[in-house]
């Protein structure tokens, strides 16, 4: 293992943080339990003074197959998961194209798109080193106990990678806005969507210093230059008080605050 000062400012979807110093784990290295974890940043809000976090290294990046299972590292970009996919003709990752990240990622949190989840294709995950039928991990919508740090995971090999469906899925990015983000901020509630919610309340383009609702998608926090991590989190508590007031619905953040 080895440290790396990675500016988050740069490096996160949203563009706010600061230069911090990240543990980087590699292949067989002791997994600390006093750090949080970090992947690619895409849906984290970085405070001026973040706990100690750690990141997997390319180590943990990588494609295996055996015995009618894909074993695929946590660290993997969703972008090489949809290409190995494709370049294999193999089913189910299609929805992958749709989602910015790192596997891990997608598992801690078990990422989707409309009714495709993570979790619907999966079979197992290394949890702490030890493999892990999904069906002993509760999870739902947008969340997964893996109750420790997730290394890769295995998927039962089905052929037929549908271009269609990728493409289905690619189009639904026509109704995000361009600037930076860390995607949606809210889990959508069950009924409803945190978009509506959030425009019905009044905050649609609402700006707070150089954060703002976007006028695009209203579940989308955007950085509009300079954003700062006290702009966004005065953002965040507006949205859910005024949705509260109004709807008497209690939104909940699916963006991680560090």
């Amino acid at each position: 293992m080895f440290f790396k000062i990675i500016d988050f400012s740069k490096y996160s979807s949203i563009r706010i943080g600061q230069p911090t110093e990240v543990l980087m784990i590699e292949k067989d290295d002791p997994i600390p339990t006093d750090r949080y974890l970090v992947g690619s940043a895409n849906n984290l809000l970085i405070s001026p003074a973040p706990p100690p976090l750690m990141m997997l290294s390319k180590d943990f990046a990588y494609f295996r197959e055996a015995n009618g299972f894909l074993e695929i590292g946590a660290a993997t970009p969703t972008g090489r998961i949809v290409s190995y996919a494709k370049k294999h003709d193999l089913a189910g990752f299609e929805f992958c194209a749709k989602l910015p990240g790192t596997l891990g990622g997608m598992l801690a949190m078990n990422a989707g798109v409309k009714s495709y989840e993570i979790f619907n294709i999966l079979h197992s995950i290394q949890i702490n080193g030890v493999w892990i039928k999904k069906e002993l991990i509760p999870h739902g919508y947008r969340y997964a106990l893996l109750g420790g740090i997730a290394t890769a995971a295995k998927f039962k090999v089905r052929s037929g990678f549908d271009q269609e469906t990728l493409e289905t899925l690619r189009s639904l990015r026509s109704n995000q806005p361009h600037e930076p983000s860390a995607g949606s901020a809210f889990k959508n509630p069950p009924g409803d969507h945190a978009g509506r919610l959030i425009e019905a309340a009044g905050l649609k383009g609402y700006r707070h210093g150089d954060m703002a609702w976007s006028s695009v998608h209203a579940n989308f926090l955007v950085n509009l230059g300079q954003g700062s991590y006290s702009d966004a989190i005065v953002l965040i508590h507006l949205a859910k008080e005024r949705v509260k007031e109004d709807f008497g619905i209690l939104l909940e953040e699916e963006i991680k605050l560090l």
